[in-house]
């Protein structure tokens, strides 16, 4: 889907917005007004201004997209990819697509559970709720799905699934009205404060200090180096394998098409044979019928040949 291009306040907002809304609630209004101050005057402070704090299920939905983009960008992905097979499929298998979306959406939920907890946030059975709503939203509904990749929610979203989403619900759960269309910075999760320690000078020590400060330092960087590496591999093997698991779900819906197909194909022909056979059988049963009259005929007129001879 083609968007509008945006003007440049518009843009500038979702840069800001971006940046505020990946902070937690309990810093959000105080950088908010923050930036507004430093804005105030303008166009863009009065906006700013305006951005409402998300809601408890709305932030950890935006601390997901953020956090694990590139997982977020798998589910819509498979949620783009059944949607397209939905249309061919039998109340059978909608009901394992259904079953199949509540795992992978119930899986997920959890995950962002888990990551509210580790930025200091309990997550309620009701908001968890709510979470895995706007992630089946997401799967369902493209413009769900859109609105989820922008990490601006101040909502959450819910869906049937029967009718699309209309576009002031959509407005309704976005802080900027331009946000579709707009990904969220992936960012990682912030580091933890050095623990608070009081130290008592020694001068003695300094040299030492200092060499095991390098060593230390240079510790690290092997460390840092050789995980940077196995990190890129596994992002590298995460990409391939989710590519192929996109490629081998759509060849077994081709194949379940097919097998649709050949199945209806079956029962056709199953309806024409066993129509065939009656007609067979009817044939058959005349064929009797007429052979018995034929050899009745046969008899009279040997019987009348024979007397008429006699005679």
């Amino acid at each position: 889907m083609t968007d509008p291009p945006r003007d440049a306040m518009t843009t500038e907002l979702l840069e800001v917005a971006d940046e505020l809304y990946a902070l937690t609630p309990g810093e959000f209004t105080a950088a908010r007004d923050a930036r507004a101050k430093e804005l105030k005057g303008t166009d863009l402070g009065s906006a700013v201004k305006a951005l409402k704090k998300p809601g408890t299920a709305a932030w950890v939905v935006n601390l997901l997209v953020r956090r694990e983009s590139g997982q977020v960008d798998q589910l819509l992905n498979v949620g783009a990819a059944l949607r397209e097979a939905q249309a061919a499929m039998s109340a059978g298998e909608l009901r394992t697509l259904t079953k199949q979306r509540r795992q992978v959406t119930a899986a997920v939920t959890q995950q962002a559970r888990h990551l509210a907890a580790e930025a200091g946030h309990r997550v309620t059975q009701a908001v968890a709720d709510q979470v895995e709503a706007t992630l089946t939203a997401a799967m369902v509904d493209a413009e769900c799905g859109r609105a989820v990749r922008s990490g601006l929610l101040v909502a959450p979203l819910h869906t049937t699934g029967v009718d699309p989403v209309g576009e002031h619900t959509l407005a309704a759960a976005l802080a900027v009205p331009g946000a579709l269309g707009f990904s969220a910075t992936a960012r990682e999760a912030p580091e933890p404060g050095p623990p608070d320690l009081r130290v008592v000078p020694d001068p003695d020590a300094a040299d030492k200090a200092r060499a095991a400060a390098a060593e230390r330092r240079d510790q690290a960087a092997a460390a840092y180096a050789e995980a940077e590496a196995a990190h890129a591999e596994a992002v590298a093997d995460v990409d391939r394998l989710s590519a192929r698991s996109l490629q081998l779900q759509a060849e077994l819906d081709e194949l379940r098409r097919r097998v649709s197909d050949l199945e209806g194909e079956l029962d056709e022909i199953d309806d024409e044979l066993g129509d065939a056979e009656d007609v067979r059988d009817e044939a058959k049963a005349a064929l009797r019928t007429a052979t018995a009259e034929r050899d009745a005929a046969l008899a009279l007129v040997e019987r009348v040949s024979g007397a008429n001879a006699e005679s």
